[in-house]
């Protein structure tokens, strides 16, 4: 099944018998870890990801979600995998759904001062303070999150393997691009509503033109231009 094309899965949120079962299958896979630590005694397990690590200009945003047992929202899935529109609809549910969200958000002039995987560790740590209730065990993105005491699992790709982690990284990726559109009004020049601060050519043109603006990582390289 391809997400944000064919039949109108989150149509269906009301009447999960509905939802076509090869989803609920994929959905239900992805709550592997939670339920694991569920049937461990462990009630609140919060999800972490990031958005933003790779462009060339603004924050880098994480968000840290967490469910009670029992949740099942269809069409989740990694951010990247969603259409626009579609990560819109489901960060509205989430938010409705969630236990607990949280997010963390790390400025350009931090990453440039910390370098971009500080800062990224960094906006994971604000988004898990945000919490409440506390989390008891972190399932994060990628790798280990150093610098909390409190147990994780590190799962590759976890944004496509862990129902959280992909809710998380929903939230985040939301986040991050309404303060992108939000800054595409102070610097029209750019076009951050369309690539989000992202690499492409229209964005590294508009840097040869215009040159840098507030909100660009000083420290970040393209070819044809060094901040």
């Amino acid at each position: 099944m391809t997400l944000g094309l064919g039949s109108d899965i989150l149509g269906n949120m009301e009447g999960p018998d509905r939802v076509d079962e090869i989803e609920r299958r994929r959905v239900e896979e992805m709550l592997l870890h939670e339920r694991a630590a569920w049937r461990r005694g462990i009630r609140f397990v919060a999800g972490v990801d990031e958005a933003g690590r790779g462009p060339l200009a603004g924050p880098v945003v994480a968000a840290a979600v967490v469910f009670q047992e029992g949740v099942f929202i269809p069409g989740m899935n990694d951010s990247k995998k969603l259409l626009p529109e579609r990560r819109e609809r489901l960060y509205g549910v989430i938010r409705e759904k969630a236990l607990a969200v949280g997010t963390g958000v790390v400025s350009e002039k931090a990453i440039d001062r910390m370098n971009i995987l500080q800062a990224s560790f960094e906006a994971m740590r604000q988004a898990i303070a945000g919490l409440v209730p506390i989390p008891e065990y972190l399932l994060v993105d990628g790798r280990t999150l150093p610098g909390t005491a409190t147990p994780q699992t590190a799962l590759v790709r976890g944004d496509s393997r862990s129902f959280s982690i992909a809710a998380a990284s929903v939230v985040a990726k939301v986040t991050r691009d309404r303060l992108m559109v939000a800054y595409d009004r102070e610097f029209p020049e750019y076009g951050f509503a369309q690539h989000k601060g992202y690499g492409t050519r229209r964005h590294v043109e508009a840097i040869l033109r215009h040159g840098l603006c507030d909100i660009h990582r000083r420290s970040f390289r393209v070819r044809g231009w060094r901040g």
